[in-house]
């Protein structure tokens, strides 16, 4: 996701573009953030989710959407296409429209290589701001690997993590569980690669500091799940 020349926008603004734009975009703070393509993997994994959400859902209050499905959190205006999101019971919008959710009960976010960092930083800060979300799970597209955080009675949030092909993810709040070779069905990883010799960070002209890793045979910048490295 990248920042287009910017040029505040209200979100009234905003969405008359986005509504009729062939790309979709993001919005916060009246910037207009365009939404990039995504790998093979990140479509394939967003397809298995669906497909094992889809069966388990069917007979109960909750249905799950794909990155078409708007969202929007309406104390900061924070506009966002989540990966995939499920709303439970009466699913509430901003507008005529109904294109744009505002009660997504859960959302998951299949972590690019590009937006790792706001995944987990900015863009799960402006989610906590929903009453209604319980859970949000963050899936890595380089290894099987799964991170649950889930709302507790006290508003923190408890994270769970899940890793190897026989994991089993249970989401309690919708009546869902997961299992990682399903989630990674069909997903072909890279082979082994250079050790990691060196790690280093940078600050970047934002004042944000980024992660560079540095391998045999080249330099690798903002890489996550380096080989080698643990987590």
């Amino acid at each position: 996701m990248c920042a287009l020349p910017k040029h505040h926008l209200t979100p009234e603004e905003y969405l008359a573009v986005e509504r009729e734009a062939p790309t979709k975009s993001e919005y916060f703070r009246g910037e207009v953030f365009a939404m990039t393509g995504a790998s093979f993997a990140h479509t394939s994994i967003s397809f298995n989710l669906l497909v094992s959400l889809a069966p388990q859902l069917r007979r109960g209050s909750c249905t799950a959407h794909s990155s078409d499905l708007r969202v929007n959190v309406r104390a900061t205006n924070f506009y966002a296409y989540p990966d995939i999101v499920v709303v439970c019971g009466q699913p509430q919008f901003e507008d005529r429209h109904r294109d744009t959710l505002l009660n997504p009960t859960a959302i998951f976010e299949i972590l690019s290589r590009s937006t790792e960092g706001y995944d987990r930083g900015e863009k799960f800060a402006q989610y906590r701001l929903f009453d209604s979300l319980t859970d949000y799970i963050l899936v890595s597209q380089y290894r099987p690997l799964v991170e649950h955080f889930t709302r507790q009675p006290d508003e923190s949030w408890l994270l769970k993590s899940y890793s190897g092909m026989n994991a089993i993810l249970l989401i309690p709040s919708i009546g869902c569980e997961l299992t990682l070779s399903e989630v990674y069905d069909k997903i072909e990883w890279p082979e082994d690669e250079a050790k990691i010799t060196g790690i280093r960070l940078v600050r970047e002209e934002s004042g944000d500091y980024e992660v560079e890793y540095e391998f045999e045979g080249g330099l690798y910048a903002n890489r996550p799940d380096p080989p080698g490295l643990p987590r």
